[in-house]
């Protein structure tokens, strides 16, 4: 079993995007999918229900009543909350393999994900790299300004970087139908598809479970 958590403490940064699309896409490829909402928003949960039944099944669970694994389970993708810190964040990380942090071009962002990475690295299971940590850019415009900010950040954070993610309204439009950017017709978001690569190849190509 491969166990995938999106953790940033900083509320709006992306996590839900990128914990559904990749819960999303590992569905398509037949993988035995688990997503696990460890907020009590839910909102995850909340995209499974308005999931259409035709579309590949991915299995809901309430992460924050259920926190065995499923045995079953080939890839368990866990949403986590907002301020998620301390006993909290090192329990979360003991049950990861890779830990995926978005965040978006802002400076509220960037003040708020600094302190998160340096948290990140006194966990033990980072510092011994038994967890994989990766960042990505979510909503980026790369003409902006900010985009140039955020990059420099990313460039310097020690961690990798396996890609940054436009602001495409595709994605909000698959959330509303509880679907991911891998249920729809790979023509109509060829390129989001391609921003996708790097980060898919990084997740099965880094780590305990490389393929």
């Amino acid at each position: 079993m491969r166990t995938v958590l999106i953790a940033n403490p900083k509320g709006g940064s992306g996590k839900t995007t990128l914990a559904t699309n990749l819960a999303g896409y590992f569905a398509t490829r037949g993988r035995r999918v688990v997503l696990a909402d460890l907020d009590r928003q839910q909102s995850s949960l909340g995209w499974l229900q308005r999931r259409p039944y035709k579309l590949p099944l991915i299995q809901g669970v309430d992460g924050r009543k259920h926190r065995e694994p499923d045995p079953g389970a080939e890839w368990t993708i866990l949403d986590s909350p907002a301020a998620l810190h301390g006993d909290k964040l090192a329990e979360a990380i003991k049950l990861a393999d890779w830990v995926l942090v978005p965040m978006q071009p802002s400076a509220f962002d960037i003040g708020a994900t600094r302190e998160f990475l340096d948290a990140l690295r006194e966990e033990k299971a980072v510092r011994k790299e038994r967890v994989a940590v990766g960042l990505v850019g979510m909503r980026v415009d790369a003409r902006t300004h900010s985009a140039a900010t955020l990059n420099q950040f990313l460039s310097t954070s020690g961690f990798a970087v396996p890609t940054s993610l436009r602001d495409a309204q595709v994605y909000a439009l698959a959330a509303e139908q509880g679907a991911s950017l891998f249920d729809i017709r790979p023509s109509l978001v060829a390129r989001d598809l391609q921003q996708w690569a790097p980060l898919l190849h990084w997740l099965t190509s880094t780590g305990k479970h490389a393929q």
